[in-house]
């Protein structure tokens, strides 16, 4: 009997016993770590897209990746550290307060007699009858990325003279990229070529983030009784109709699951827009349309039906859509080293 008395007290009194504060501590860390996880992931469905949301400033860092400043360690203003040996480094000023550095290339042809020229004569030689193209970039680094050199390297290599600028905010360009300044320092850059270069082709190659600007420069013009001579769309876009899984701004957007509920359309709230589709029916110049098969950022039945769209406004002799090989692995920036590329450069240039 006492011993049974005995037990009972003893889980009687053992269920007074207070546990130690060790023990206590450990059993509840699960609830901790449950706790954590749930702060953070309320972090990255709630807080991320409502930052997005109310700061703009980050937005437009993820839209046009501008501060990234790849590739690292370049000197902007010495081209020649590039292998661009007669290419000569300068700035335009756009507009108050902002200054774009800029590349000017002449062709192969004249890069002996180029050697230790200065601005003056750079800016003659786009007189010199040869056809002038105008390189807009898409987002992220500067006119120094390797791809955007590739294309300057194919153009002169043909006996065409390339400029390249660094939009507003980009490289070593002063001021913070918007859509409407973007656009402004394109126009700015095609005036000032256009007003030295008397009777020259001038033909717009826009790559990417490039193609809405190259668009929404050809409409602004259009609006002044202006028709570019011609216009290759590289990697080309549209917010209009492109999906945002497939966005090419979008990267980061999609790796937060349930960031669609809270911030749907971010280039609408934040003013970036590009409506390239819209801007493809109004414009009246020759158009050539350069996509790989395995573009990992825009599909290519995106450009396919761009391609449409633009056909459709004009018809199948002015716009042209040129296929580059899936299987060579050119992704988004790679078109530069296709050896068929410079052939339908050519023919695209005689053709206008």
């Amino acid at each position: 009997m006492r011993k049974r008395s005995g037990k009972r007290n003893a889980s009687s009194a053992g269920s007074d016993v207070r546990k130690p504060a060790g023990i206590r501590r450990k059993e509840g860390t699960p609830s901790r770590r449950w706790l954590k996880i749930g702060l953070l992931g309320l972090f990255f469905i709630v807080l991320v897209p409502v930052s997005l949301w109310t700061l703009p400033d980050l937005i437009q860092h993820f839209v046009y990746t501008h501060r990234i400043r790849l590739p690292f360690f370049i000197d902007l203003s010495r081209p020649a550290e590039l292998s661009l040996n007669h290419t000569i480094n300068m700035y335009l000023t756009s507009e108050e307060g902002i200054s774009l550095g800029v590349w000017h290339t002449v062709p192969d042809s004249r890069w002996k007699e180029a050697q230790g020229k200065d601005s003056a004569w750079y800016q003659r030689s786009l007189g010199d009858g040869s056809p002038v193209f105008i390189y807009l970039h898409g987002n992220t680094g500067s006119r120094a990325a390797p791809h955007r050199v590739g294309v300057s390297k194919v153009l002169s290599a043909l006996g065409y003279h390339v400029l390249v600028p660094d939009y507003r905010g980009f490289g070593d360009s002063t001021g913070e990229p918007t859509e409407a300044g973007l656009t402004t320092d394109a126009l700015y850059v095609y005036k000032w070529v256009k007003a030295r270069c008397r009777d020259s082709l001038v033909v717009i190659w826009g790559h990417s983030l490039g193609t809405g600007v190259s668009t929404n420069t050809a409409v602004k013009l259009i609006e002044e009784g202006v028709i570019f001579d011609g216009v290759i769309l590289e990697g080309a876009f549209n917010s209009a109709r492109q999906k945002i899984q497939f966005h090419v701004f979008s990267w980061y957007y999609w790796k937060f699951p349930g960031v669609g509920y809270f911030f749907p359309e971010p280039w609408e709230h934040n003013k970036v827009v590009f409506p390239t589709e819209e801007s493809l029916k109004k414009i009246r110049s020759p158009i050539l349309f350069l996509h790989a098969e395995d573009d990992h950022l825009v599909p290519f039945p995106v450009a396919q039906q761009m391609y449409e769209v633009a056909v459709s406004a004009q018809n199948a002799e002015r716009v042209k859509l040129e296929a580059f090989d899936g299987s060579k692995g050119y992704l988004h920036n790679g078109l530069y080293r296709d050896p068929k590329l410079p052939g339908v450069l050519k023919n695209f240039v005689l053709s206008l």
